[in-house]
């Protein structure tokens, strides 16, 4: 079918139709921007696709999962691994979700939503999403801020400010063209994944116990201490805002916008989302293995800020360099996160509020909503409660969820939409269990936090 032929059923589907999407090109500066070769071996395919799925995967191994890990594998042990596990998997179906909807449809999430819910309800959406990001960059900045403390002596403020930056760093990042964005973050994701393993390595856990803990326990629900931390770790994995920003750069890729470019765009793009959120189940289990191994086992089990956990890393673990690697990848992680947290930011704010303004001063703005809450809070706070103010952070995350995957499932179980890219029944069934279990899990922390005093 030629990219000029519109589908009836798709023009049908949205308010805007085909036309309407076309004219509003999500991201549009870098949209289609990346050449994808029309034959060849089969591995060039894969590596034209390369990079979208890595980018989303640095939200899933950002500061906040740290303060959630750390937490979970010293007071608990192995036992939140499976949490980690099922998030991940979680993670996985819904970013594989948001890619299908971008390349099928031309919409990100965000315009998608503009383009089917009425305008209250799309202001309500935004706001959730604009908290979540709030809510992320407490964790992304404050981590780095953290970082830049451990490796340099910064302050906590002039870390924070210096986290602020990030917004120049993706204008010049940006200016170098979308492969070089993500050249830069895979790059980082590298520094983490190797200091990680060489700590994993040092630690030497034991392996039955380890491969017991992916096994789920109803301790998890029943006991309020551990839900919270198994709440914060999926409000850390699966993040509403990545589902926004991957249903839009997948677009950057220049496949044929014909039903069968599309097809195979959407084949390739949940090959690199699959592989890339593997590397963040190894990093994240990484973390809460060398929690348990090092501090769980010690009689380290109150250990939860991340400024104690690099204070005692190398003297438990016995290796000199241990702490030095733990707070380079911190480092690494806040970077990471902040860059593709404000990419999303400005896919936020363009897909629900359309606002039409320069690339730079789009991302000041974004920014800028975002990190004043940052700086006042670690203003207020100082060095003191870090822990509980990521982990915190988790949560809120955790409760924006719904507002995302909801909007998500919807679009991609609708055959008026998608036309004929509509997932399988029993994906849709699937996936419509795990937006019911974030929600079961979601107003159960709730009933513990207000009704139960927790």
């Amino acid at each position: 079918m030629s990219e000029n032929i519109i589908d009836e059923r798709e023009e049908h589907g949205w308010r805007e139709g085909t036309r309407g999407a076309s004219s509003r090109l999500s991201l549009p500066e870098v949209n289609a921007s990346v050449h994808v070769p029309k034959g060849g071996m089969w591995w060039r395919k894969l590596f034209a696709f390369l990079g979208p799925g890595y980018m989303v995967s640095v939200g899933y191994m950002d500061p906040g999962n740290w303060a959630t890990d750390l937490a979970g594998g010293a007071q608990f042990g192995y036992t939140l691994l499976a949490v980690i596990m099922l998030s991940n998997l979680m993670a996985i179906l819904l970013q594989a979700h948001a890619a299908r909807l971008g390349i099928a449809t031309g919409r990100d999430l965000a315009q998608a939503c503009r383009d089917h819910y009425s305008r209250p309800v799309n202001f309500a959406l935004w706001i959730a999403c604009e908290l979540a990001i709030i809510a992320c960059d407490l964790a992304e900045v404050i981590g780095t801020a953290i970082a830049l403390q451990l490796l340099f002596g910064i302050p906590l403020i002039g870390g924070a400010l210096i986290a602020a930056l990030d917004a120049f760093l993706l204008l010049f990042l940006m200016q170098k063209g979308f492969r070089f964005l993500e050249a830069f973050v895979i790059m980082l994701l590298t520094v983490i994944a190797v200091c990680f393993g060489i700590q994993l390595a040092a630690a030497s856990p034991p392996i039955v116990e380890v491969l017991g803990g992916f096994i789920p326990r109803t301790e998890i629900v029943t006991n309020p201490a551990m839900l919270y931390i198994a709440i914060g770790i999926i409000g850390a994995t699966v993040m509403p805002h990545n589902l926004y920003l991957h249903s839009s750069i997948v677009q950057t890729r220049a496949y044929e916008r014909n039903d069968e470019g599309r097809r195979d765009a959407i084949k390739w793009a949940t090959i690199d989302s699959t592989v890339a959120l593997m590397l963040a189940l190894f990093i994240n289990g990484a973390i809460l293995i060398i929690a348990a191994a090092v501090f769980h086992t010690s009689g380290n089990q109150d250990v939860a800020e991340i400024q104690d956990a690099h204070r005692l890393l190398s003297p438990i673990l016995g290796l000199g360099i241990a702490s030095t690697l733990f707070a380079i990848a911190l480092l690494a992680s806040g970077v990471n996160s902040t860059v593709t947290a404000t990419l999303a930011g400005q896919i936020v704010m363009e897909g629900f509020l359309h606002l039409r303004l320069s690339p730079f001063v789009r991302r000041l703005i974004t920014r800028a909503i975002a990190i004043v809450p940052v700086i006042a809070v670690t203003w207020i706070y100082g060095e003191s409660g870090t822990a509980e103010l990521l982990i915190l952070s988790q949560v809120v995350l955790s409760m924006q969820l719904p507002f995302a995957v909801i909007p998500l499932v919807t679009f991609v179980t609708d055959r008026k939409k998608m036309g004929r890219f509509v997932i399988s029944k029993r994906v849709a069934m699937l996936s419509w269990l795990v937006a019911g279990l974030i929600l079961i899990l979601n107003f159960k922390l709730l009933y513990d936090t207000f009704v139960n005093g927790f």
